[in-house]
């Protein structure tokens, strides 16, 4: 357990704005053993960075963060992970290390699971080693996408200035983006293999 002190020490983030971060929700509240004294779960530390980044990096504002961070609650374990998608604790590290899944130490998040479940699917699918694909290849979904969510995240920052509404736009169009995106990658796919056969003698 850490002090105020070595918490602010080892998340980089000043002791006013963890307070700040604790009055609006985004923490979890620290044990008190007085008054005026408590201690704070080194776990603290991930979260503080992860908000931080949020709001510098996404230019994220406080309440939809928490609301990402509520969403976020329920968690599986490794070993669940691997029991349900039949995956090698090795293909969960190597996704890690991408930053492809980013657990903590309570496991891994609804998007992590769903990325595993998407992964397993296309193991079951065939893409699979002897094809050449490996987990290396979802860091190319990767870095194509985060352009494009970081662009989404400012234009929505931009032109809803309520986070409450912000949320509510996210939450009904992820179905409808979902399928947008799958529609033009599959399109766009489709294209480029119809062009490099045409190009085959």
């Amino acid at each position: 357990m850490l002090k105020m002190k070595e918490l602010s020490e080892a998340s980089g983030v000043s002791a006013g704005t963890i307070k700040h971060y604790l009055r609006e929700g985004l923490l979890p509240e620290p044990v008190k053993t007085s008054r005026n004294m408590a201690y704070y779960p080194p776990e603290f530390v991930e979260r503080i960075r992860l908000i931080k980044q949020l709001q510098e990096e996404r230019f994220m504002p406080l309440k939809l963060i928490r609301a990402m961070l509520e969403g976020d609650r329920t968690r599986v374990s490794a070993a669940e992970l691997r029991r349900r998608y039949d995956i090698p604790q090795e293909v969960l590290d190597r996704l890690e290390k991408l930053e492809v899944l980013t657990p903590t130490s309570g496991g891994y998040g609804p998007r992590d699971v769903e990325i595993v479940a998407a992964i397993s699917r296309f193991r079951a699918g065939g893409y699979d080693e002897r094809l050449g694909f490996t987990v290396y290849d979802t860091l190319r979904y990767k870095e194509a996408l985060e352009p494009l969510a970081q662009e989404e995240a400012r234009l929505l920052m931009e032109r809803v200035l309520e986070a409450d509404r912000a949320i509510e736009l996210i939450e009904a169009g992820v179905e409808p983006l979902n399928a947008l995106i799958a529609a033009l990658h599959q399109k766009l796919l489709v294209a480029e293999l119809t062009k490099a056969r045409r190009a085959t003698p």
